[in-house]
């Protein structure tokens, strides 16, 4: 199902992606170029297409238990073409979408969000299942205050995806978090990114002794800058595991 559920996905820190949600709306600098609705938006009308109607938000019903079809343990990346906690889609919603989480014990969820007030709002009325991790997006200095809303919620995985990195971040708050990846933006309007900002990042993490996992340089031919570091590749996962 093209998309809505993808085994063997191609993002680097994933291995497989589920989108009980599709669809979303910009609000910062990092969802300028967003890569899921310049995907989307390429099939509106399509008849029949998951993305028939391009990226307006809404909920996939259809889509819901399908993790629990896998019996063998991925990490899987929840809403790779949304965010679960866009002020659209409703709490009893993203409940459901824990409930499954908590049933589907043999994976690892990663969820990744822009909306941290509504990620703390959720998250302190509920017990968030131990294989569910949660992620915030930092794009620059300016939006670190994301981290500190993410250590308001308990989890057994916390973790920062800083992608697209679009501008130096010297000072940051490692206290907590579990995992940080760091991408270069990609596509024909991409971003430059200084790889100084990449390796203040990374040492930060070897300082803070945070695993780093750096996803890609990006660009404009993303598959010719590769994602080699210093002669080196970037893999760090984080050391907890929830089962």
């Amino acid at each position: 199902m093209l998309k809505v559920m993808s085994d063997g996905s191609t993002i680097e820190w994933t291995d497989a992606t589920w989108n009980p949600v599709r669809g979303c709306t910009k609000i910062s600098p990092g969802c300028k170029h967003c890569y899921a609705e310049t995907f989307a938006e390429r099939f509106r009308g399509v008849p029949g297409h998951p993305f028939e109607q391009g990226f307006d938000l809404r909920l996939v019903e259809t889509a819901l238990e399908l993790p629990l079809q896998w019996r063998a343990s991925r990490r899987i990346f929840v809403n790779s073409m949304s965010d679960l906690f866009h002020e659209g889609v409703p709490k009893e919603f993203i409940l459901r979408v824990f409930d499954v989480i908590r049933r589907a014990r043999q994976h690892q969820f990663q969820i990744l969000t822009k909306r941290d007030e509504r990620l703390v709002e959720v998250c302190s009325t509920i017990q968030v299942p131990s294989n569910a991790w949660l992620g915030v997006s930092v794009e620059n200095q300016k939006y670190t205050k994301r981290i500190d809303r993410l250590c308001k919620v308990d989890a057994a995985v916390r973790f920062l995806s800083v992608e697209p990195l679009l501008g130096p971040i010297a000072d940051l708050n490692l206290d907590g978090i579990h995992w940080v990846i760091v991408g270069g933006e990609s596509g024909h309007h991409a971003r430059p990114m200084d790889p100084a900002w990449v390796r203040s990042i990374r040492d930060q993490c070897a300082d803070a002794a945070v695993p780093f996992f750096f996803k890609q340089w990006g660009g404009k031919r993303k598959h010719l800058t590769g994602r080699v570091l210093d002669g080196r590749t970037w893999d760090e996962m984080p050391l907890a595991h929830a089962g």
